[in-house]
């Protein structure tokens, strides 16, 4: 087994028209065993940046920290926000640094800059590999469900209601394909003006 699978989960970010959104499920466990079903992989960097962390948990963690620090020190050092298209250069460097003995996360970044407030996702190997695409990324043990969900129903320019319904609809029925995610979902809608936070409520099986 993947020491990237120890753990399971599912993650998945989409752009819509003038917002985005990042969904991740809350399956915490030990290869096939459940844990806890409130595991928190997507994390709030500012109040319109938000990174998803999936993979090996305790790294989960370790980068999520480590991550804050840097960006609070960027933010201090620059007097300004970090936009998300920075915060992931920051993110690629930091583990392509520790490239001989890596983190075993694979980071998904989505945002809107912070003066245009336009749209950004990208995600990225342990390594620290960017992949920027116009429409969704994914990460986690249901990747291969993800994109076949995501291909079938991501459409260009979607409102936050639609976008939330699309991902939402594109996790759900993704991860009930993958035995070691799921076990309920947190959904982040990122608008200029708000962030709305769902969570949802899934098979338990």
């Amino acid at each position: 087994m993947s020491i990237l699978a120890y753990n399971g989960g599912a993650m998945v970010a989409m752009k819509g028209e003038n917002c985005v959104a990042i969904a991740a499920d809350r399956r915490f466990g030990i290869q096939a065993q459940t844990v806890a079903t409130n595991f928190e992989k997507v994390f709030e960097m500012g109040p319109h940046l938000f990174v998803g962390l999936p993979g090996l948990a305790t790294d989960t963690q370790t980068v999520m920290e480590k991550l804050r620090f840097r960006k609070n020190l960027y933010e201090l050092k620059e007097n300004r926000r970090i936009s998300p298209k920075v915060f992931a250069a920051m993110i690629s460097n930091m583990l392509y640094e520790k490239r001989f003995g890596p983190f075993f996360v694979e980071p998904v970044v989505a945002g809107l800059a912070p003066d245009t407030f336009e749209p950004y996702i990208c995600n990225m190997d342990l390594i620290g590999c960017l992949n920027e695409p116009s429409d969704f990324v994914v990460g986690g043990t249901a990747s291969a469900q993800l994109y076949g969900m995501c291909e079938s129903l991501w459409e260009p320019n979607l409102a936050p209601d639609d976008l939330f319904e699309t991902i939402s609809q594109a996790l759900i029925n993704a991860f009930d394909r993958d035995a070691i995610s799921g076990w309920g979902a947190t959904v982040y809608i990122v608008e200029k003006d708000k962030v709305t936070i769902r969570n949802l409520k899934t098979r338990m099986d």
